[in-house]
């Protein structure tokens, strides 16, 4: 039997021992000339005091300032009876600044130190947040092309042993995300190492693995940036900061939860480049797009567009939006949180703690004579109520609604406890949706129809009506991969698409309270195609795969 010693837990250990008593001996000393003692690991740095002294005269006199308002300022110190420490602390009380100092340990000043490099790397912003400059993601992401360079990037990093790494890891990651298309950065702490994703085409890819003392540093200068308080470990945080590129403004959003292996980070990438998209473009059958036509050009009632998380509801509401505003058009959207800006709009966003709710913010609305109002989602009866008197009223009211199908809106809106006469007179068009990924052009390839799912697809296609095909070919397509979708097979979305429109059969069988089975049928002559029945179209058409479909929607359902 033999014995492992493991070196380095061991020089871990030594290194936590060295710090602990680092910091004892700066109480000590802080006891000892009655000065206050600062664990600079657990102040928020300000920039805007760091800027006030340079770096490497912070270095060299063992000082640190960290905080300022107005002219309060204060300043850490390695020992008050260091001449170099009077100097800058007169030079400072010289210039206006009433100074407040502090003692720290020589690895909390060079915590504080490594904070210069957020001076370079990023600029205040009017919401306290920190915007990372254009300058350093903008060459990063001209030479990343797919995941494989992000992880080229993050690897060679990783293997310097420059300072400010850390913030090139940031930058890295960030550019990659907008670079190849992201929605989302999740950063997932395992016992071992930290787990690095992107969510790209809505599937999760791993992009590398980070050590966590590599990742301990990240989260505090992801903290940084995002306005969050480092010092809170156990507690949910919420927090933003901004891109600039060019004239083009990418929104962050951070998420950090607290886990058992240490905080979790998500950051969702708002590239307003994701909400440019026409509705013309969003492959919706065309039959169905004539009705979207005709609904939304009347001047009163309620569009729902119905579908589970990530299932680009908004994207389309704020398509149809985009074709609605005018200069003869007031538009007001209630929404949590707003998430992309669009010009000529009036946008509001749900602020729990004011009490401004989308029930309240949709009565407010109702105020201030708009023609056309977005409400993010109808989640009470209070918000469904207030936005069916609002079609009722003169106005054209958007929204989504969680259910698994167009027909399910309606058995939801009566649980909710809506009239089911008054909900016939309102609701104009109901809409559901799936994204599905697109096979890459590049690398898609060619294979017959399996025999198993040879009779789902001929039923299927037989029963769909205005079919977009003839006749049914006798391939499909699957997933190869590439480098041009980073071994996917599928680079891009498409939406799949169902209507029902509250025609007479409809509302007929509404005061009955049925299924939205019962339902589904009675809408059966409106000749709009049901989800399965547009993926089976796009399958046959060579947009997506089998397995794809699978993923999304159940194609082996029957009616």
């Amino acid at each position: 039997m033999s014995l492992h010693f493991d070196d380095q837990k061991q020089n871990d250990r030594v290194s936590q021992l060295y710090e602990k008593e680092e910091e004892d001996l700066a109480m000590i000393l802080a006891q000892k000339y009655g000065i206050p003692f600062v664990d600079l690991k657990t102040e928020q740095i300000k920039t805007n005091a760091l800027r006030l002294i340079s770096e490497v005269t912070a270095r060299a006199a063992k000082i640190a300032p960290f905080d300022v308002v107005g002219k309060k300022l204060k300043v850490a110190i390695l020992s008050p009876r260091r001449e170099e420490i009077q100097n800058e602390i007169t030079s400072l009380e010289n210039r206006g600044y009433i100074v407040e100092a502090y003692i720290a340990s020589t690895h909390g000043l060079e915590y504080a130190w490594e904070r210069y490099e957020d001076i370079t790397n990023a600029t205040k912003s009017d919401s306290g947040s920190l915007d990372v400059s254009e300058g350093g993601i903008s060459a990063i992401m001209k030479s990343i092309h797919n995941i494989n360079n992000v992880r080229e990037h993050v690897d060679e990093v990783i293997n310097q042993k420059q300072a400010f790494k850390v913030s090139n890891i940031v930058e890295i990651i960030l550019a990659g995300g907008i670079a190849v298309g992201a929605s989302d950065v999740h950063f997932e702490p395992e016992e071992e190492f930290v787990r690095v994703r992107y969510r790209l085409d809505g599937v999760l890819s791993i992009i590398t693995n980070l050590d966590h003392p590599t990742y301990k540093l990240l989260l505090s200068r992801i903290k940084l940036l995002s306005g969050l308080k480092l010092n809170i470990r156990q507690e949910a945080q919420d927090g933003r900061f901004s891109v600039e590129l060019g004239d083009k403004t990418i929104e962050m959003r951070i998420s950090v939860i607290p886990g058992g292996n240490g905080e979790s980070i998500v950051m969702r990438i708002l590239n307003p480049d994701n909400i440019k998209v026409r509705i013309e473009d969003m492959g919706i059958p065309q039959r169905l797009f004539d009705v979207i036509e005709r609904e939304t050009n009347r001047p009163n009632g309620l569009i729902l567009n119905t579908g589970p998380t990530g299932s680009g509801k908004t994207t389309t509401l704020y398509a149809l939006l985009s074709r609605k505003k005018g200069p003869n058009i007031k538009v007001i959207t209630i929404e949590d949180p707003v998430e992309y800006h669009l010009e000529g709009i009036v946008q509001t966003q749900v602020d729990h703690k004011k009490n401004y709710t989308f029930a309240s913010g949709l009565r407010a609305a109702m105020r201030q004579d708009p023609d056309v109002i977005m409400v993010g989602e109808i989640r009470d009866v209070e918000t469904a109520e207030i936005a069916i008197h609002s079609a009722l009223t003169g106005h054209l009211v958007f929204s989504t609604l969680h259910t698994n199908s167009a027909a399910g809106a309606f058995p939801r809106l009566m649980d909710l406890g809506i009239d089911s006469k008054i909900m016939a007179s309102s609701v104009n068009l109901v809409l559901a949706q799936r994204l599905v990924r697109k096979l890459c052009t590049f690398c898609k390839k060619e294979v017959p129809i399996p025999e198993s799912r040879r009779k789902t697809i001929e039923r299927i296609f037989h029963q769909t009506p205005q079919n977009d095909l003839s006749e049914i070919p006798a391939t499909i397509f699957e997933p190869a991969g590439c480098l041009k979708c980073n071994e996917s097979g599928y680079k891009g979305r498409a939406g799949l698409f169902e209507g029902i429109k509250t025609t007479g059969a409809v509302a007929d069988i509404l005061e009955d309270h049925p299924s939205g089975r019962l339902i589904k049928k009675a809408a059966k002559d409106q000749g709009l195609m049901t989800l399965r029945e547009d993926g089976i179209n796009k399958l046959l058409k060579g947009l997506t795969s089998i397995s794809e479909l699978d993923r999304v929607i159940d194609i082996e359902e029957e009616d």
